[in-house]
């Protein structure tokens, strides 16, 4: 049986631009794959799926740590997630009423609100139970830090300004909003944004917290929700001051955000995004994201959870993972995962040939012998099933970081 040998150090090394002994892993993994992999329960953790994730929070109640922190050693991880509680809507629903309905496995699951949500006025903004400091709970952290296997370290998962600005106005709401109230949009991202960067600074105060997991969607697989001049006015100050507390805590800087957001890559790195994840290969062509930033961003990613991760063969997740250590990891700042997480339906078999193509070919100086990409190539081509990926949803509601995401 292969040794764990965590060490957070080489994820940093990878995260801040560099090349460590070996590419680390990095992904979000469901609780239902967990279970799988270790043959038991797992609760809790950053995957605990169905109704907490499914309706944005970015938390799960502490109790879970220790399995999380079990399977992450395990499986060849380097760091263990782990997040805040605190409710931006002060127990208040959405104007026009939520959205119930349930996921995969029962559980009750509301969706984001579309129309009038929890604040679509002035009215409503002054007469929110905005939460304060004094809220937050940090409860997840001390669990974590009591099972934390030696050599890793915590990342810290919050994020979620613009997310939470529009999903507390209403996506709707909030898309005319920015043409007819940008004063009250102004203030709602005043207001998150100063709670959530008083979250990031305290976060990485907690012992043994290393990276700061910073996640907000910005884009579907064909552009940005809105545009540009919209982040840049509203959300990407924010994200600058989130990358200065994590200089100050000499802590990486990583950003999750799903979709094609190539018009704002530049914008990303100029904030001080020190790593990109999860390169969605339904959006984004890491290859080309490679060449436009070089290694000064960190690329996390990005094998397709569909195909060939959720519905190729081992054969063919092998060839990809070969190519994208090939392609990506010779320069460094570069960590291998899946294209967005690991979902209950990837075959174990799947996932393994993944983490131990990583493992056999991923150590600097990273060499890939020709005859070996051949043959996996040939082995990819053969085994190879009639399916349409289409049909899968990259975004689950059972997305792992769904505080997200």
């Amino acid at each position: 049986m292969r040794r764990p040998d965590p060490d957070f150090n080489r994820l940093r090394a990878a995260l801040m631009g560099g090349t460590p002994d070996r590419v680390p892993l990095w992904d979000s993994v469901t609780t239902g794959f967990k279970r799988k992999f270790m043959g038991r329960p797992v609760t809790g953790g950053r995957a605990d799926a169905g109704a907490r994730l499914a309706s944005g929070y970015d938390y799960v109640l502490p109790g879970g740590a220790r399995g999380e922190c079990e399977f992450r050693l395990a499986a060849g991880y380097d760091y263990v997630m782990a997040g805040p509680r605190v409710d931006f809507t002060g127990g208040r629903k959405p104007k026009e009423g939520a959205r119930i309905g349930h996921d995969a496995n029962g559980a009750t699951r509301e969706w984001a609100p579309e129309g009038a949500g929890v604040i679509p006025s002035w009215q409503d903004f002054e007469g929110h139970p905005w939460p304060g400091p004094e809220d937050v709970d940090y409860g997840e952290f001390e669990e974590t830090n009591k099972y934390l296997p030696e050599g890793m370290k915590i990342v810290a998962a919050r994020g979620h300004i613009f997310t939470e600005v529009w999903e507390l106005m209403g996506f709707e709401t909030f898309a005319t909003a920015i043409y007819e109230q940008p004063d009250l949009v102004q203030a709602i991202f005043d207001k998150v944004g100063t709670l959530v960067c008083k979250m990031i600074d305290d976060m990485l105060s907690i012992p043994n917290v290393g990276a700061l997991r910073f996640n907000d969607d910005l884009a579907y697989k064909k552009s940005l929700l809105f545009s540009p001049a919209t982040y840049r006015k509203y959300h990407f100050p924010w994200m600058r001051r989130a990358a200065e507390i994590c200089r100050k805590h000499d802590a990486p800087f990583i950003y999750h955000c799903d979709g094609n957001i190539t018009k704002v890559l530049d914008d990303l790195a100029d904030v001080g995004v020190n790593a990109l994840h999860p390169i969605d290969p339904t959006g984004l062509d890491i290859r080309a994201v490679r060449r436009q930033l070089g290694t000064k961003v960190c690329l996390l990613g990005n094998i397709n959870q569909t195909y060939p991760l959720g519905l190729g063969t081992p054969e063919e997740v092998r060839y990809e993972a070969l190519t994208l250590l090939r392609d990506i990891a010779p320069a460094g700042a570069y960590c291998l995962g899946s294209g967005h997480s690991v979902q209950d339906y990837v075959p174990l078999e799947n996932y393994r040939a993944m983490t131990d193509t990583v493992r056999e070919y991923g150590r600097y100086p990273i060499a890939i012998p020709e005859d070996v990409l051949r043959e996996a190539e040939a082995a990819a081509r053969a085994s190879h099933r009639d399916v349409v990926p289409e049909l899968s949803l990259t975004t689950s509601g059972e997305d792992d970081e769904r505080m997200m995401t």
